[in-house]
């Protein structure tokens, strides 16, 4: 078994655990048989619970290169796969254009220069000007990547299909050039916050993983590994406070990423524990929105209860 592999679940919690992603069994479970399956797996779940991150981990802990592609919507093929640098073929015809003129030179038709100016395709529409983006960079790398699809709720359903069909069989057609097929299998992570419905086709072609805010002790644990620092009275104090800050109904829920700030700006402010001044005068660096922040501090005496 190479070492960019995982060989068991606990494999894959503890070197998750080395790159610091903590994940629970059951999501370690999915993501280790996705891995060895290699099969795309689908990773669902509110702003901010460790998706992207999950991606991100799965690069460190089996030291591969991480290929990111961003969705958004009017996302295309031409952005996701390649696209030609018209610019530097432009400039090589202009450094070329003696030996052109030579090729055209006794043409005795525009028809016969254009049929010799065709023969020499493969010249300018060749891998030296092919600019491939993510999806290509994954498909042609030549070791085994992490291919994180970001936000594929945010494409198209035009788009999604045309992934489909890459993921099916993870070779692309280029027509200048033929068919591409992947020299190594990458591994696949789609991440999607729900903010359109996915096609079956898609589930059916992925392992499913749902993430959810931690708990307590799992997000207590989080902010000890992320901020060593801090004492640990205060990363519970911190972790009990935003569990229920999850619950009043904000208009934006705060993720892990805030908890960890809101600690690393109470270290800097020489805070070793919770206290209703202090919160009430750091509820901004955790709630982005004036409506949230108002409900977060006519609901101080509940966050600290």
């Amino acid at each position: 078994m190479s070492s960019d592999e995982f060989v068991s679940v606990a494999d894959c919690v503890a070197r998750l655990d080395a790159v610091d992603y903590l994940i629970d069994r059951d999501a370690a479970t999915v993501t280790y048989l996705a891995a060895r399956m290699e099969k795309p797996v689908l990773v669902e779940g509110p702003a901010g619970v460790g998706k992207t991150e999950l991606a991100r981990a799965l690069a460190g802990a089996l030291g591969r290169e991480l290929v990111r592609l961003q969705c958004y919507e009017g996302l295309d093929e031409a952005k996701a796969l390649y696209e030609w640098e018209y610019a530097k073929q432009l400039l090589y015809t202009q450094i070329l254009r003696d030996k052109i003129g030579e090729t055209v030179g006794d043409a005795t038709t525009l028809r016969d220069a254009v049929e010799r100016i065709a023969s020499q395709d493969d010249v300018f529409f060749s891998d030296r000007f092919l600019l491939p983006r993510p999806l290509l960079r994954a498909i042609l790398s030549d070791q085994a990547c992490v291919l994180l699809v970001d936000e594929i709720d945010k494409a198209d359903a035009e788009f999604e299909a045309f992934l489909l069909e890459v993921l099916s069989d993870f070779q692309v057609t280029v027509p200048e050039l033929g068919t591409l097929t992947a020299h190594t299998r990458p591994l696949v992570v789609l991440t999607s916050n729900n903010a359109r419905e996915l096609s079956d086709a898609l589930r059916r072609r992925c392992l499913h993983l749902h993430l959810d805010f931690p708990d307590v002790e799992r997000e207590r644990a989080i902010l000890r590994r992320r901020v060593p620092e801090a004492p640990d009275e205060l990363a519970q104090a911190v972790a009990a406070a935003m569990v229920r800050l999850r619950a009043l109904g904000l208009r934006k829920l705060p993720s892990i990423s805030e908890s960890i700030d809101w600690v690393r700006a109470l270290v800097l402010l020489n805070v070793d524990r919770l206290d209703p001044e202090v919160v009430t005068s750091t509820l901004s660096l955790v709630l982005k929105y004036e409506g949230d922040v108002r409900k977060g501090r006519d609901n101080v005496t509940e966050l600290l209860s």
